[in-house]
């Protein structure tokens, strides 16, 4: 039995985000409250939920004050808790599932959180900014409600196969990562391996690229189809960009009718968790307290509000540059407004220039204090960029798509994979296609052990900071494959063999073979 006759439903989730620091007397309850989901409830029924996340973070530090309340398993729910910046939390409530396996890996829940936040500073800065800004919250709230629906719906079905696991909306079921995709690591990057020539031009490409804007201080990104081929940047900010690029940016993300490949994608195996409300009442209590619920691109007209990951707002110009008008319009030159990115590495504030010529993409990011006359000096940089750059872009494109070996380059037969590499957020796994031929006791097996790595880990890393615990373990599934796990200096691989012979050792013996011709320089990626 493969995936694609896998789905599992349960009933009710819940996802907040509220401010310790507000709320706390008596009538200004609400205050504490920036983001509900599904955000018809009652208040009554809103701060309930909270007060009893509250409680749990209180009860939780008196054992525990160096240490962030993760995770509270309860009969019927898991609560999984993420403090996002100081004293601001993201809480998701899921109902368990009537399965006697766990369908969820409370890690992959929790990765979900710390993607919406990470994405939301880099398109509109801290939280806590906003609200000092405007102490009163509507600003926030304004900002947090269209993000994180839009964030919900970002991945829109292209037809009823076309599925992926961006596409956590679909009418009132939220799609949330479950066992199925235990051989996936959110918040990482794909890397495409080159050869030396190629690395080489790639080399020459970026250093054209960034003196595209004379001696300003500029970082870059290349993608080739979905996959990273260099950057400049932070690993933390290399990971929002790429996600961002491969949701929005991309020639498969422009194209409409196009079904991605990605390692961010997947068949329609997701679990599925009803909301139970309609998403976006007009008029209601909640709509004047979080602000208009309107996902429309007008948005709510109170606050100017910029919504990124809108669904087909950006395109490809004449020149190759993309353009959205997301950021809004340039009056006096009837031009679009270049967006504006904040990397958490630096704290700066830049301009995101993205380039596209066939399946290269390139983004250029230029500082705002470097650039003194606005979206004319923008211009000029493009301007450069073209001249100096253009021919380099075009070489390089031809050579990587010479040496691309298709959306199954990274398949390994027998062999149903993961590595991730902690260290650089890195990441390479089996294509989709191919995850799909496993079973559903393959899958559930892989996902248990997940969980008990994941329970050592976090007890290692109170344990022994600093130190990355290495660890092999195997479980053999209720159908007789193997579900393996090993850790070696912070690199790790997860695999699921289905055809093995019924010993240990040759389950070992298969994954040593898979370590040393695939994973060279243990668990190296490149």
């Amino acid at each position: 039995m493969g995936l694609s006759s896998i789905g599992t439903a349960t009933e009710g989730m819940q996802l907040c985000i509220f401010d310790l620091r507000r709320g706390q007397h008596e009538g200004q309850e609400l205050d504490k409250i920036l983001y509900f989901f599904p955000p018809d409830l009652p208040f009554s029924t809103q701060l309930s939920v909270i007060g009893l996340s509250e409680g749990l973070i209180t009860f939780t530090r008196i054992f525990s004050p160096e240490a962030a309340c993760e995770v509270i398993e309860a009969e019927r729910h898991s609560h999984v808790f993420y403090e996002a910046e100081p004293d601001i939390w993201m809480v998701m409530i899921v109902e368990k599932s009537k399965e006697p396996e766990a369908i969820w890996r409370i890690d992959a829940l929790r990765e979900v959180l710390k993607e919406i936040h990470s994405l939301f500073i880099m398109f509109h800065g801290s939280i806590r900014a906003l609200l000092d800004k405007e102490p009163g919250g509507g600003l926030t709230r304004a900002h947090l409600y269209p993000f994180i629906m839009d964030y919900l719906r970002a991945c829109q079905k292209l037809s009823p196969l076309d599925e992926c696991c961006w596409d956590f909306l679909v009418g009132k079921k939220l799609l949330l990562p479950s066992f199925c995709d235990c051989l996936k690591e959110r918040r990482t990057v794909q890397m495409l391996t080159v050869g030396r020539e190629a690395a080489i031009e790639v080399q020459t490409l970026v250093r054209l690229l960034e003196s595209s804007a004379g001696n300003a201080q500029c970082s870059s990104l290349i993608l080739f189809q979905d996959l990273l081929v260099s950057t400049t940047l932070s690993p933390e900010d290399t990971v929002n960009l790429f996600t961002y690029a491969v949701l929005r940016l991309t020639p498969l993300a422009l194209s409409s009718g196009a079904r991605s490949w990605s390692y961010l994608r997947k068949g329609n195996t997701s679990s599925h968790v009803t909301a139970g409300s309609t998403l976006a009442p007009s008029g209601s209590v909640s709509e004047q307290f979080y602000g208009s619920q309107d996902t429309s691109p007008a948005g709510d007209n109170r606050y100017c509000v910029v919504r990124p990951l809108q669904h087909g707002k950006w395109s490809k110009g004449k020149d190759g540059f993309l353009i959205t008008d997301i950021w809004g319009v340039d009056v006096g030159r009837s031009d679009v407004t270049t967006p504006i990115v904040w990397l958490q590495h630096t704290e700066e504030r830049m301009y995101l220039c993205a380039y596209q010529y066939k399946s290269l993409t390139l983004i250029l990011l230029i500082p705002l204090s470097s650039i003194l006359n606005g979206e004319q000096g923008v211009s000029t940089v493009k301007q450069q960029l073209l001249e100096n750059a253009s021919l380099k872009i075009l070489k390089v494109e031809e050579k990587l798509s010479k040496g691309w070996g298709g959306e199954n380059a990274y398949h390994v037969s027998g062999y149903r994979y993961l590595i991730v590499d902690g260290n650089r957020d890195i990441s390479r796994a089996s294509p989709p296609a191919k995850v799909t031929t496993l079973t559903k006791e393959s899958l559930l097996a892989l996902n248990r052990l997940r969980e008990e790595v994941d329970a050592e880990k976090s007890r290692s890393k109170w344990d022994n900071p600093g130190r990355d615990k290495d660890l092999e373990v195997s479980i053999r599934a209720k159908n007789n494959a193997w579900a393996i796990a090993r850790i070696i200096g912070g690199k790790e691989l997860y695999m699921v063999l289905e055809k093995a012979n019924e010993t240990l050792l040759y389950a070992s013996d298969a994954v040593e073979k898979f370590s040393n011709r695939y994973c060279s320089g243990a668990f190296s990626l490149d």
